[in-house]
């Protein structure tokens, strides 16, 4: 499994090249959250500082949910050992999002998750947002708009927000979820469970889990929908 960071590391590379969403002088808030993918493309995003032709700096923005048994302190050991710059914020989102009689309370806490964000980047002068969403998360996404938002489209690898006051980026793109995990398991990262109740019954964990047994019948497929997204035929939809 040796060639699994430099796999990792070289697709993020064809990411952050294809859509340039790095330039000197940036500096990028990495929201993390504790889970593999964001772990995974903090160490990716450290490890392109290290030989990127340009500078750019990295701040860690961590938004505890507000569930009982969020395990922060064992990430936090982590990232001062690693020497990041982080900043750490309690919410009560989560319990409000499932307060009774919400219907979708992951539609609700990820509305309040994300405007955070947004709100922290700009007070922490960041101008770039990343996102630690991959191939698995854009494909997943596709499907759910089709089926519940009745829209074909998906969350994009690059883009601008605000009149380009902030740019919203995902390094991790085009990097498998199971790879992410195994170079997580690897790389001896921190990974949290989330302790969210509403974790793995989702609509969108359902449809994840569907795919995958899609693709455990015929391997070709995942790779097959990933390349339709990039060769959409407009002339052939409905208007």
């Amino acid at each position: 499994m040796a060639y699994l960071p430099k796999l990792v590391n070289k697709l993020v590379g064809r990411a952050l090249h294809r859509y340039q969403m790095l330039q000197d002088g940036d500096r990028v808030a990495v929201a993390l959250s504790g889970g593999s993918d964001s772990l995974v493309l903090l160490w990716a995003l450290q490890e392109w500082q290290k030989k990127a032709p340009i500078r750019y700096e990295l701040v860690v923005i961590h938004l505890d949910m507000g569930f009982p048994g969020h395990d922060w302190p064992k990430v936090e050991a982590y990232l001062q050992k690693a020497g990041f710059k982080y900043y750490f914020e309690k919410t009560d989102y989560g319990p409000k999002a499932h307060e009774i009689g919400r219907e979708t309370p992951c539609f609700y806490c990820s509305r309040l998750r994300r405007k955070r964000l947004f709100e922290l980047t700009k007070e922490l002068n960041c101008n770039k947002l990343a996102f630690g969403h991959n191939k698995d998360d854009i494909i997943v996404t596709f499907f759910i708009n089709l089926f519940y938002g009745a829209e074909i489209s998906t969350m994009v690898p690059y883009q601008e927000l605000f009149q380009g006051l902030i740019t919203l980026i995902r390094p991790l793109a085009f990097v498998d979820k199971a790879q992410i995990n195994s170079l997580a398991q690897r790389l001896g990262l921190p990974v949290i469970e989330n302790p969210c109740p509403s974790a793995g019954t989702t609509k969108r964990a359902e449809l994840g889990r569907f795919l995958n047994d899609l693709y455990k019948q015929n391997p070709r497929l995942k790779g097959n929908i990933f390349r339709a997204l990039f060769r959409c035929r407009p002339e052939y939809l409905l208007r």
